[in-house]
């Protein structure tokens, strides 16, 4: 009866989903690897967002409803942000590149339970609009790098 209660343990374990690794470096990518847990990291990814002139416009992960379905898995949030002025600003210069707000962060935890904050950089997100934007568009995802950059500082330290 023994071995049978193990085999069926086995056989349950073997078929739980295996969650993927911590997040890599990749290009356009920039990531803050803190020592911080994941709950407060998304508190502390919020409170930059707003001292740094931003808004949080959406915000959307996985954890909880999973959680409601009996399903344990890592900390993952992800956090639009923008406000009106880039909006307007983004507008000007293309049409189509606005389909890319609200820009977003992205809040892991990670397997040691620290939690790493990580986004697309704004200039890489808006490249695929630069030749339709020109100089301004340009002017603004630089601007929007230089934002998010301390919005990242603040919220990781």
């Amino acid at each position: 009866m023994k071995r049978i209660t193990l085999a069926f343990l086995a056989l349950i374990l073997a078929t739980l989903p295996g969650w993927a690794s911590d997040l890599n470096p990749r290009d356009g990518w920039a990531m803050h690897r803190t020592g911080k847990s994941y709950d407060a990291l998304v508190a502390d990814a919020k409170t930059a967002v707003k001292a740094n002139g931003l808004i949080v416009v959406t915000q959307a992960g996985p954890t909880k409803a999973a959680a409601a379905r009996g399903i344990a898995i890592p900390g993952n949030r992800v956090i639009g942000i923008f406000n009106n002025d880039f909006a307007v600003r983004v507008l000007e210069t293309s049409t189509a590149a606005m389909i890319e707000a609200p820009i977003r962060l992205y809040v892991t935890e990670n397997e040691d339970g620290t939690a790493t904050l990580s986004y697309k950089l704004p200039s890489h997100v808006f490249a695929p609009y630069m030749e339709e934007g020109g100089p301004a568009l340009e002017g603004i995802a630089q601007e929007l790098d230089k934002k998010f950059q301390m919005i990242a500082e603040t919220a990781a330290n």
